[in-house]
């Protein structure tokens, strides 16, 4: 058996913080969740955490940031299953509107995340997302779909009200209820930006 590289080692000791602390935020949430738990369930130290993720929040980055990934591979093939690429566009966004029903997503991604790393349309990671959707409300503009408008600014209002409604659902006290009526609600905003509309 060939020894493991310091690398290798690394990355083990990495993925297994992350997922304790993944399966830790979304059953306990990030403030009830104990470092020496959270350790001690993956066979590590604090010291690991600490010289891997410098602190509680770097952790809780960590978990974001491979939800985060894991959403965006979902959200990609939605969009690329659609018909059009303005119905890719809708179903992307009513997509990620559902997925705030999902327990780890709605517990870590939209209520502790917000709460202790900010405005998630700041964390890093969106920046490659609203670049790719300002592409996609771009071509539809250009292609006469959508009306003459700036496609930044829609970018980031389209966006503001996915998140949102997602951030709504996530807070209501029945998101069951709440999300079939935040779905209609961004349909009919959404459609009018179409050219016909």
């Amino acid at each position: 058996m060939t020894p493991k590289t310091r690398s290798q080692m690394v990355e083990e000791t990495r993925t297994k913080l992350i997922a304790e602390a993944r399966k830790a935020f979304a059953s306990k949430g990030y403030a009830a969740s104990s470092m020496d738990d959270l350790t001690a369930q993956a066979g590590l130290t604090r010291g690991a955490l600490y010289h891997n993720f410098g602190d509680k929040k770097g952790l809780l980055q960590a978990v974001i940031d491979q939800i985060d990934a894991e959403m965006l591979a979902r959200l990609r093939v939605v969009q690329q299953e659609a018909d059009t690429p303005w119905l890719g566009l809708l179903a992307e966004s009513v997509a990620y509107i559902e997925m705030a029903l999902e327990p780890d997503i709605q517990r870590i991604m939209l209520l502790d995340g917000p709460a202790v790393l900010g405005d998630p349309a700041k964390w890093p990671n969106q920046t490659a997302c609203l670049k790719r959707i300002e592409e996609t409300v771009q071509a539809l503009v250009d292609d006469g779909t959508l009306k003459p408008v700036d496609a930044r600014a829609t970018t980031w209002l389209l966006n503001g009200a996915v998140l949102n409604a997602a951030l709504w659902i996530a807070a209501a006290d029945d998101p069951r209820e709440a999300f079939p009526k935040a779905v209609q609600a961004f349909r009919q905003m959404a459609s009018g930006l179409l050219a016909d509309a």
